[in-house]
């Protein structure tokens, strides 16, 4: 199945204490699209205190959240980072802007990829004319990172797509209208502040007028490719993970002071509220890894989808509500046909 080969594939197998956080989803359950309605799709209630589960809407959150609750969420915007190289055939996930026309990347398949190797691009499908791109490939550097030297500035919209999950691009249609769809709901509502090559998947549930119903502030963490990368030994005997470029804006501490608890929107928030415990104004980089039996400092609720196994996600997750809990909700979640991964359900932890 599609799961088992990715929880197969995302850790390596020498990594100690990675069985418990371990499962088998069957295929079915991925999400290969989202609720037809962001504010449709599922939500589980896992009640730490009671240890009882419940089911909602992401609708019901008014409801379901208590007066003084204040929600966090993460404004970073996704860039259209995936681009089709047409000579030699690959694809590359851009990961950062090094200097002016100067990116880091990931190439598939990597070996086509070697230093001095000219790339071409094309314009992607539905653009008005066939305008050139080239790249030459600089060097390549650890974990498979390539560096390229982009021959002329250009419109990274004009080339690239959203960096959809691969389990969701390898089965997807490449039609225009299948890049529309993903371009308005592969970004939340709130994005403003560009720089993710992965979508905050928790905050994808929320419309503007569910968010005008719930007080709420905001953090930027631009989401890096070690969300989807697997934990090696290197990163678990350091209890460090991929660093991530954050921000705290003014004003949180003040509003999170005034707030009976905050309410982290994704795993990517917990991240910047454990990494910034005083919550004021700064911007830096966190390589925070929260995993059992770690404690949260800020982080009251957890609003977050449901993950692949043994990945850095889950393990956030479980250190927040507890390994046999969260057990228990994903085994109902499966038993339920909640949906899982990037475009699925979610699951509110009190």
């Amino acid at each position: 199945m599609l799961a088992e080969r990715a929880a197969s594939s995302f850790a390596d197998p020498s990594v100690p204490d990675l069985a418990p956080y371990s499962f088998v989803l069957p295929e079915e359950r991925i999400a290969l699209a989202p609720a037809p309605d962001r504010s449709d799709a599922r939500l589980m209630l896992l009640d730490r205190r009671t240890r009882s589960i419940s089911h909602h809407r992401i609708r019901d959150l008014p409801a379901l959240l208590d007066p003084g609750d204040l929600l966090v969420l993460n404004d970073s915007r996704v860039i259209p980072a995936f681009l089709s190289c047409q000579e030699p055939r690959l694809s590359l996930l851009l990961l950062d802007e090094q200097e002016p026309l100067l990116w880091k990347a990931l190439a598939e398949p990597a070996r086509r990829a070697s230093p001095g190797r000219a790339l071409l691009f094309v314009a992607r499908p539905g653009e008005p004319d066939e305008e050139r791109l080239t790249a030459e490939v600089v060097e390549v550097r650890s974990r498979g990172e390539r560096l390229l030297r982009f021959s002329r500035p250009f419109l990274l919209e004009r080339f690239g797509s959203p960096p959809l999950p691969p389990y969701i691009r390898k089965r997807r249609s490449r039609s225009p209208s299948t890049h529309s769809f993903d371009v308005e709901r592969y970004q939340t509502v709130f994005a403003r502040q560009p720089g993710s090559v992965a979508a905050p998947t928790a905050g994808l549930h929320f419309t503007p007028e569910l968010l005008a119903r719930l007080p709420h502030a905001f953090v930027t963490l631009h989401v890096g490719p070690g969300t989807f990368r697997p934990i090696g030994p290197e990163e678990w005997r350091a209890g460090r993970l991929h660093p991530e470029r954050f921000a705290v804006p003014p004003g949180l501490a003040e509003a999170a002071r005034a707030a009976r608890r905050l309410v982290a929107v994704g795993t990517t928030v917990a991240r910047v509220l454990e990494s910034a415990p005083d919550l004021r104004e700064r911007s830096g980089t966190t390589d925070l890894f929260l995993r059992p039996p770690c404690s949260f400092q800020r982080t009251g609720a957890l609003l977050t989808n449901f993950h692949l196994p043994r990945s850095s996600l889950f393990l956030l997750v479980c250190a927040f509500a507890g390994l046999d809990l969260v057990q228990e909700a994903y085994r109902e979640a499966i038993a339920r046909d909640y949906r899982f991964y990037s475009y699925g359900d979610a699951m509110l932890i009190l």
